[in-house]
């Protein structure tokens, strides 16, 4: 049984001390190599971010998953003959959901600590949940992950398994760890009942102004933008999730204020509890009236990111919002496809090109940007305060403002 246990009391996180890990991936009839490889990418990306070194990758043709060990017999012969020879690495990370029975073989046959896409997902957000909120989301994220995944989990009766006589007690057992859990469940969403009263008196203080909410998928600058345009401090980070707690700003631009809120970063994937469990921190992004999708154009798939964000909008039932698509790192983004003889004009042209295509192609207004450099910024503040102009006439059409 793995030292590794989701929601253990007194441990938030992988190990403080650098794991080394061995990344696995399938590629089935529903994904291509070349998704595959863009997917431990970013698993790779979220192994960095909860503290672990990848020495190596796995991947394989399959169908499907194999139902005990998720890869064939031969490819897990070979990766337990790389952890056996480097005897360094102590951690296997799957990039599909696993159930508690593949977990238990694996951690078997290999002999280290077993987690999903998933689990190390949660474990990130637990390691960075600030908030009385934010934590009792990812706890509940967390037990409703563990809760179908128990009999698979579940050792402590072991020896106990099988035998006449002998079956009664287990099960005794299991059923009484079970109720545990549902039992914390619903203490959670009680507790996350109460804090989402207590938001929304907060939000209902703020009816009478416009809001914004800046969106995208996770490590794009989000962040960075929210400090450059309101001129505060939030936390802002190259590594994913940096933010999990919603923060609102005021800002006013000339004589004109609007509350401008950074939400938690999307990715592909996401554990359908963690949404779940995350809707109320959403509540700001349903509630706005205009969205600032943020993308990183520097990213070689930032199209797919979009689409992910797009899809996760949708799914929270406010893709119909009014959006302006922020392209991001524009300056990432010349020094990684410009060449050096193309000069300005061609550049600018080529610039010009692929904003008109992505407008046509996302059917919304955009800019380009540079959060760090703060080229454009000026462009974005003034097509900001115009559409944020513009909804505050049609909320008050019968009021005179002078903005």
């Amino acid at each position: 049984m793995s030292d590794w246990n989701i929601g253990e009391k007194g441990k938030k996180g992988l190990k403080k001390s650098t794991e080394q890990a061995v990344l696995i991936g399938l590629v089935h009839k529903f994904q291509t190599e070349e998704q595959v490889n863009e997917y431990l990418d970013e698993l790779e990306f979220l192994a960095h971010t909860a503290g672990a070194e990848t020495a190596k990758r796995f991947t394989q043709k399959l169908p499907h998953p194999d139902r005990r060990t998720f890869v064939g017999s031969g490819k897990l012969e070979e990766i337990r003959e790389y952890i056996e020879k480097h005897k360094a690495i102590n951690l296997a990370i799957f990039d599909d959901d696993l159930s508690g029975k593949q977990v238990n073989i694996l951690e078997e046959i290999l002999k280290v600590k077993i987690i999903d896409r998933s689990s190390l997902i949660l474990d990130i957000f637990a390691s960075r949940a600030q908030t009385a909120q934010a934590k009792a989301q990812v706890e509940l994220a967390q037990m409703q992950y563990l809760l179908p995944r128990l009999r698979g989990l579940w050792t402590h009766l072991e020896r106990q398994r099988g035998g006449i006589g002998m079956r009664g007690p287990g099960e005794k057992e299991i059923e009484t760890d079970r109720r545990i859990i549902r039992d914390k469940i619903s203490l959670l969403k009680k507790k996350l009942e109460k804090i989402d009263q207590q938001n929304l008196t907060r939000r209902k203080n703020r009816e009478q102004m416009i809001r914004v909410a800046l969106v995208g998928y996770t490590n794009v600058g989000k962040s960075t933008l929210m400090n450059l345009l309101s001129k505060s401090d939030v936390f802002a980070e190259n590594k994913l999730f940096a933010t999990l707690d919603t923060t609102v700003r005021k800002i006013v631009f000339g004589a004109m204020p609007f509350l401008l809120s950074d939400t938690v970063g999307f990715i592909r994937k996401l554990p359908h509890h963690l949404v779940e469990s995350f809707k109320s921190t959403l509540d700001e992004v349903r509630e706005s009236d205009l969205l600032l999708h943020v993308v990183d154009i520097a990213h070689p798939q930032f199209e797919d990111q979009i689409k992910t964000v797009n899809k996760t909008l949708e799914e929270l039932g406010v893709s119909e919002k009014k959006c302006l698509l922020i392209f991001n790192k524009i300056d990432l983004y010349r020094k990684r496809y410009f060449d050096d003889y193309v000069d300005k004009a061609t550049k600018k042209e080529i610039e010009k090109e692929l904003q008109e295509r992505l407008k046509n192609e996302f059917d919304h207004d955009n800019v380009f940007i540079s959060a760090l450099t703060k080229e454009n910024v000026d462009i974005l503040r003034e097509k900001l305060t115009t559409l944020v102009k513009d909804l505050y006439e049609i909320r008050y059409p019968y009021q005179v403002r002078y903005w």
